[in-house]
């Protein structure tokens, strides 16, 4: 099925948070410091003030307190694990482009001017923004400190570091650089005081009800007093599941002047405002017997995090129960710098530990002379080994062999360099992922019309994998009613609550709050008819009824039917509504459930230039039932296309002179265009897992990218003998 929310797009009536046009409506613009660290000596904003249209100018000394901005605790109590950055709060400067300042002028461009003319005086002081001068430096998160069973604290299955002895052994260290995130949305907002007391936000977030907690918390107003926004997001891969410091100066500022006021940050503060993929280094150990079984694996890794907030992701996770080594030891620090905080992004901590686990697996495999795909079907899981459960279901072999065939794994050799086309080297790789089968609890509200129309309502939002096209399709399979009489409103806090979009959770989480609620009108619906003392339909129960094309009627006479229109009709009702809550159930204390990936690379390299071409990637899913393959088609190529930038042109690059990046636009910081992606197939086993919810989905969202970079890594190495640890692989390090 094609996406409901098509048309609106591509034509332009779709809205997004800075499109809105409010009565006077002002306009906000940020101004950054110009160090890494230190204190604000003094702030000159009169030229800015006496600038034409300018409404205010707003920082440290003059901006409207937070109510909700906690000084840090008493020293007798335990240490707080961070807090996310306090805009204005005080002079001092944790990262460089920090916001000291904000500009409301009634035009953009007068506002754009103006803060120009805002000139600060810096106490500076040293800063650390070179992660490799600063890693003696790093420590284990306090929330594995506290707690010695925490997911991030150190983990031992077996032996401790066991590889160390064994004869057959790889070892190796791999680095991804800081990647940033650049939707083709820029972040942001809108803010409309309509009372002292109550606050709304057409805003860009990928997280409708916690971005409303957030701001009642921050501004200590009841929740139901600030309503959120954000019915269209132009992308997002983990950038909206934060709030940040211009939404915060934007409230700040619409409260000063007693107006709407919009921000939107500029291309160049995406780099330093929104968080990015923390830099993070690794390294792995792993040991395996002449035929192919692994007997050890180390995975040691250190991620960056800011001054003041302790950042952390699942890197390690993947290799604690991705195959059956008895022995597995890993570690997981954090790095605070002076830049500002790391936040998820997709495939968080996941694709980050999967390049540094599957481009070991790859040399493993060399080392021992094994095709890579034989060795990973021969260390194949059955269950989790680290949790000693059974999965949900799990058909990762299936999705290998499927991928295989389709890339033409059988042409590639064992040997690198074997292959060729004229001038070019032909290589073959594989990587594997895997994230959580995520579900929360969500609500849905349906309305069945008596012209039989279906309306549902949640507060989800969706960043771009046609959420509202997946929950059309489960409510029209739910409750067989024709797609185009369905719609589905979401992006709205005055809807009933739904979880964030992040964690590949959505379809799983609301998905099944629709079912839920298409089963309540089920049950009304029957109820109404079996109620009817002159039909065929008099006692009839759920188990004996069909409700299909928009009738119900009985299984063992299906020309016995009634419309839902005419059941509402006859009961003198203009619709029937139901809200359903959805929450998962102890089946996850039973099962381990996850989604899982192969990704399949096939590459050129240019023996004289060290360029490389990704000529063909398939992408595999083991992600339960596909609601609509189209869809999630697009999910996994876009995820592949997100992989390639990983492994080949993504990376943010900083002057440690200043602690700030060189890298500021789409000049220098080079994210994947049509010219660096071939035809990417997405394919999927589509196998339902009823265990992790009623309509058998697990999520897709992770799992696209989770892989995709050490498939292309370690086609790369088939292809030209070279091993690249350092991302991304660059002509200048094959040459």
């Amino acid at each position: 099925m094609d996406r409901v929310d098509g048309r609106f797009k591509v034509t332009g009536a779709a809205k997004y948070s800075a499109e809105y046009a409010l009565p006077n409506m002002a306009h906000a613009v940020l101004v950054g410091s110009t160090i890494a660290k230190g204190r604000i000596k003094s702030i000159d904003t009169k030229r800015a003030e006496n600038s034409p249209g300018v409404l205010a100018v707003l920082h440290f000394q003059n901006a409207p307190k937070v109510p909700g901005y906690v000084q840090a605790a008493h020293p007798s109590e335990p240490k707080p694990v961070g807090q996310p950055h306090r805009v204005f709060f005080n002079d001092e400067v944790d990262f460089n482009d920090q916001p000291i300042a904000v500009v409301i002028a009634d035009t953009l461009e007068r506002a754009m001017y103006a803060a120009k003319l805002v000139k600060a005086q810096y106490t500076e002081e040293k800063h650390a923004t070179d992660f490799n001068k600063n890693t003696s430096k790093a420590f284990l998160p306090t929330a594995a400190q506290r707690n010695p069973k925490h997911p991030l604290g150190d983990y031992t299955r077996g032996k401790e570091d066991a590889y160390k002895t064994e004869a057959l052994k790889v070892e190796g260290e791999y680095v991804i650089p800081t990647e940033v995130h650049h939707p083709m949305e820029l972040q942001a907002i809108i803010a409309h005081w309509e009372a002292d007391n109550k606050l709304t936000v057409y805003d860009k977030t990928q997280a409708v009800i916690g971005t409303q907690n957030a701001f009642a918390k921050d501004w200590g107003i009841p929740v139901e007093n600030v309503k959120v926004i954000a019915t269209f997001v132009g992308g997002a891969f983990g950038n909206g599941l934060h709030t940040w410091p211009h939404e915060t100066a934007a409230i700040m500022a619409a409260k000063k002047v007693n107006r709407p006021v919009k921000l939107m940050l500029t291309r160049e503060q995406m780099f330093t405002m929104v968080g990015y993929r923390p830099h993070a280094w690794q390294k792995v150990g792993m040991s395996a017997t002449k035929d192919g079984k692994i007997t050890a694996i180390t995975h040691e890794a250190i991620g960056q995090t800011s001054s003041y907030e302790e950042f952390t992701e699942s890197t390690l996770q993947q290799t604690r129960m991705m195959y059956t080594s008895p022995n597995v030891t890993t570690r997981y620090r954090i790095l605070p710098l002076d830049i500002s905080t790391p936040i998820w992004m997709r495939g968080p901590g996941e694709a980050t530990g999967a390049f540094a686990l599957e481009s070991a697996m790859d040399e493993m495999a060399h080392v021992i002379g094994m095709d890579p795909l034989e060795f990973r079907l021969k260390n194949h899981t059955d269950k989790d080994p680290e949790k000693n459960l059974p999965w949900s279901t799990k058909y990762l072999t299936e999705a290998m062999q499927m991928g295989a065939e389709r890339i033409g794994w059988s042409k590639r050799q064992l040997k690198p360099g074997s292959l060729k086309n004229g001038e070019w080297l032909v290589g073959y790789g594989m990587g594997v992922g895997t994230f959580g089968a995520n579900r929360g609890r969500a609500k849905v509200k349906a309305v069945l019309y008596n012209n039989g129309t279906l309306v549902l309502q949640s507060a989800t939002t969706d960043i771009g994998p046609g959420t509202g096209t997946a929950m059309v399709q489960i409510a029209a399979q739910n409750l067989g009613i024709a797609p185009e009489k369905i719609v589905f409103e979401l992006g709205s806090s005055l809807y009933p609550p739904s979880p964030s979009q992040g964690g590949s959770a959505t379809v799983a989480s609301v998905g099944s709050a629709v079912h839920a609620a298409c089963m309540a009108l089920k049950q009304k619906l029957m109820g109404m008819a079996a109620g009817n003392k002159d039909t065929a339909f008099k006692g009839a129960t759920l188990e004996t009824l069909m409700f299909k094309d928009g009738y119900v009627s009985l299984k063992s006479a299906p020309s016995s039917r009634l419309s839902y229109a005419d059941i509402l009709k006859q009961q003198n009702l203009p619709e029937i509504e139901v809200t359903e809550e959805s929450k998962p159930d102890d089946a996850r204390t039973r099962y381990s459930m996850y989604s899982f990936s192969v990704h399949f690379a096939e590459v050129q390299v240019h023996p004289m230039t060290g360029q490389i071409r990704v000529t063909k990637l398939v992408s595999c899913a083991d992600a339960g039932t596909v609601i609509n393959p189209k869809t999630a088609g697009n999910q996994m190529i876009g995820g592949a296309v997100g992989g390639i930038g990983m492994a080949l042109t993504e990376g943010a690059v900083m002057d440690h002179r200043f602690g700030r990046y060189v890298t500021k636009d789409f000049a220098d910081y080079h994210l994947p265009v049509h010219a660096d992606a071939p035809n990417i197939e997405a394919l999927f086993v589509n196998k339902p897992d009823m265990i992790n919810n009623p309509n058998g989905t697990k999520g897709i969202g992770e799992i696209a990218t989770i892989g995709v970079a050490p498939a292309i890594a370690n086609a790369i190495f088939n292809a030209s003998g070279k091993r690249i640890r350092e991302l991304p692989i660059t002509p200048d390090k094959l040459i």
